[in-house]
């Protein structure tokens, strides 16, 4: 599993590298200082995400990002802001470290379209290991016990 990046805080999520290609994403929150550790399974992982889009590991991060700082578009932030309202309080606890497919998403050629096959199979793959050690998905992915902040908290502002 040391396909991963090592853990780097949110903010610096720009300078991974190859984040242009679609790929999985592991955000965790730690009190401990996880910056360029090496990547490990830890208790500590909230959310394990995946993307097969064609603006990559780089556009979905900004769409996770995006949803934690109040505005829409990421299921599994939503979880998180439903939990973590505060922006500048939660980044400074949050980690990221992504896995790569090096593909074009835009092709149809079948070495392109199996590497978007593997980059989904590894998703599930990863909930796997995950579950095996801890016993449960991650804290956001797991929908029945982690509501979304847009069907709780953003209804009733929405409805006064």
């Amino acid at each position: 599993m040391n396909q991963f990046s090592k853990w780097i805080k949110w903010e610096n999520r720009n300078n991974l590298d190859n984040i242009k290609f679609p790929g999985i994403y592991i955000i965790a929150i730690s009190n401990k200082n996880l910056e360029n550790n090496e990547f490990i399974w830890i208790q500590e992982i909230q959310y394990i995400g995946m993307t097969n889009s064609v603006a990559g590991l780089k556009g979905r991060l900004k769409q996770f990002d995006n949803t934690i700082l109040g505005k829409t578009g990421h299921g599994g932030a939503d979880r998180f802001r439903y939990e973590y309202q505060n922006y500048d309080e939660l980044i400074k606890n949050l980690y990221v470290s992504v896995r790569y497919f090096k593909c074009d998403v835009k092709s149809n050629k079948p070495e392109d379209l199996r590497i978007m096959g593997e980059v989904a199979k590894f998703e599930y793959d990863c909930f796997a290991l995950y579950t095996e050690q801890f016993e449960s998905l991650p804290k956001f992915n797991d929908k029945k016990n982690s509501p979304k902040y847009s069907l709780t908290y953003g209804r009733k502002t929405k409805n006064g």
